[in-house]
């Protein structure tokens, strides 16, 4: 067996650090998925049977997100989109390249399916996995840095990661310290997963199915949408920031629902009296 800076070597067998990070987190977020399962007096055994579904999905989204919105540093203006010049290069995962947001539409798909075919309700399996899903996005996060990739501008806080030169943007080749952007996101998913855990075990007589849900689609699109203005390769659409702004839209819709769903709550409650 060898190590090399981007995976184990264990005979012809090559497994990429980032491919077991991202498993690690995924098994990692199955086991909290679970043990909320069995919280909830429901049997932790669907999680697992979900699982490779859901990742399976998730990877599928995130990859075709990344291939629809490639980085500028893959595609400079002008330039026509490198995955439809080598379509041969989109199953090329082990290189890096999973957008979030398409992981969760995948996600989302597969559990749709997957509770209408076993007449499960969404909602609420969507709640006791959501926590999983941000720290399955902790984890995974670390798998940018083995990758050399998802660093921030540059920067002279002493926190600050090396960035070799063949792995920097082309308009910061002079600089060789940058933001840990992936070591910021991952320690605010984590964050974000204590905060909903706390928020399904406080509320949880008068939660409603689907509001740990929007829930993560508040958090999660807060953390990003102000990590954005740190990344130095955000996708775009035309001169727009695709992830920014998805991120914006996304947050907004979540907080009017919540606001509709408290209004209603109320309004509910004063026709009983």
């Amino acid at each position: 067996m060898s190590i090399d800076s981007f995976g184990l070597h264990i005979g012809p067998i090559y497994l990429r650090f980032y491919g077991i990070i991202i498993v690690t987190g995924a098994i990692l977020g199955g086991f909290l998925a679970a043990n909320e399962t069995k919280r909830s007096g429901r049997d932790p055994a669907i999680i697992w049977d979900l699982l490779t579904w859901l990742l399976l999905g998730g990877i599928i989204g995130a990859r075709l997100y990344h291939v629809i919105t490639p980085p500028p540093s893959m595609m400079p203006v002008g330039t026509p989109n490198p995955y439809f010049q080598n379509p041969a290069a989109i199953l090329q995962i082990w290189r890096g390249g999973l957008g979030i947001p398409g992981g969760i539409a995948g996600g989302a798909i597969t559990l749709y399916i997957y509770t209408r075919i076993h007449e499960l309700n969404f909602a609420t399996w969507a709640d006791i996995i959501m926590p999983a899903v941000l720290l399955g996005q902790a984890v995974g996060r670390w798998g940018n840095y083995v990758n050399m990739e998802l660093y921030g501008l540059p920067t002279d806080l002493p926190w600050g990661i090396y960035i070799p030169p063949h792995y920097r943007i082309e308009q910061y080749t002079n600089f060789s310290i940058y933001h840990p952007l992936f070591l910021y996101e991952s320690l605010l998913n984590l964050c974000g997963c204590i905060l909903l855990l706390y928020i399904s075990r406080k509320s949880y007589k008068t939660l409603q199915p689907g509001d740990i849900t929007i829930s993560y689609f508040i958090i999660y699109p807060v953390i990003r949408f102000f990590l954005e203005y740190l990344r130095v390769d955000s996708s775009k659409f035309g001169t727009v920031n695709a992830n920014q702004s998805l991120m914006a839209i996304t947050a907004s819709i979540s907080i009017l629902s919540i606001i509709i769903r408290i209004f209603l709550k109320i309004r509910q409650s004063k026709s009983k009296i």
